[in-house]
């Protein structure tokens, strides 16, 4: 029985998760364009055609679809479903992860942030200070609910990668953008130092692994670019949730 209570709990959890997933498709195409998220209807990117209530549904309209659109018939992009299911994974890790805790509200809601900066980060190559703004606000909001990591290491955070990030791109000019190098002073204050050097690690791992890629396939020569943010968002992520475990055992390997 008690393993019904929860399992009931969790689906309103996912419920919830892939709803909030849903506006942030529209936050991901809307802020780039400068489009009130706030006003207007839903639509499809294609005809144009105002989108049915019934066409809204997060994942189950994009498989009654088929993932085409009712209007024009246009492929619909998987990357809604995928960023709706994010968003329900999301919720459910921060709820196993902390109960229905403010530390779980706090986590999601950042969550929701980095998925958001990583896809406009793919799609415009720039992550807006509305991003990193919505970061810090949440930090705020985690001294006060959350009690670890003390204060001194959210400053230690802002600071910890961002700056040595800005001495790295006065060295190799465009080594990162402005908007990676908010992103980290913004991931410092709200996860503390120990974290975001850990999701900082992550998505360097990450990025060299692609950047290698693209290299050896010959998609970009030595002087090119490509969107860091995608990585560090998923870096933030875990950190997020293990990123003080990793750090400790990793000490704790070497004995220290």
């Amino acid at each position: 029985m008690l393993a019904v209570a929860y399992g009931v709990i969790y689906l309103f959890v996912f419920i919830f998760g892939i709803c909030i997933g849903s506006f942030l498709n529209v936050l991901i195409y809307r802020i780039p364009l400068h489009i009130n998220i706030a006003k207007g209807r839903s639509f499809c990117p294609k005809c144009g055609n105002t989108l049915l209530a019934r066409d809204l549904v997060p994942l189950f309209s994009f498989l009654v679809l088929r993932g085409r659109c009712r209007f024009c018939g246009d492929p619909i992009s998987p990357r809604y479903p995928l960023v709706e299911s994010l968003g329900g994974a999301a919720a459910i890790v921060s709820v196993i992860v902390w109960g229905m805790t403010w530390h779980a509200l706090i986590a999601f809601a950042a969550c929701c942030v980095l998925v958001t900066v990583a896809f406009i980060d793919i799609d415009t190559m720039e992550i807006p200070d509305s991003m990193h703004v919505a970061l810090i606000v949440l930090g705020i909001c985690a001294v006060f609910a959350v009690p670890m990591p003390a204060l001194v290491s959210r400053l230690i955070g802002i600071v910890a990668v961002s700056v040595p990030m800005i001495l790295l791109d006065l060295i190799i000019k465009d080594s990162f953008g402005g908007g990676d190098i908010k992103l980290c002073a913004a991931c410092g204050f709200l996860l503390g130092w120990r974290a975001l050097i850990v999701g900082t690690f992550i998505a360097i791992i990450g990025g060299g692994i692609y950047g290698i890629y693209l290299l050896a396939s010959k998609k970009k020569d030595r002087k090119g670019h490509f969107a860091f943010g995608p990585f560090l968002a998923a870096g933030m992520a875990v950190a997020l949730f293990v990123g003080d475990a990793i750090w400790y055992a990793y000490l704790g390997s070497f004995g220290l």
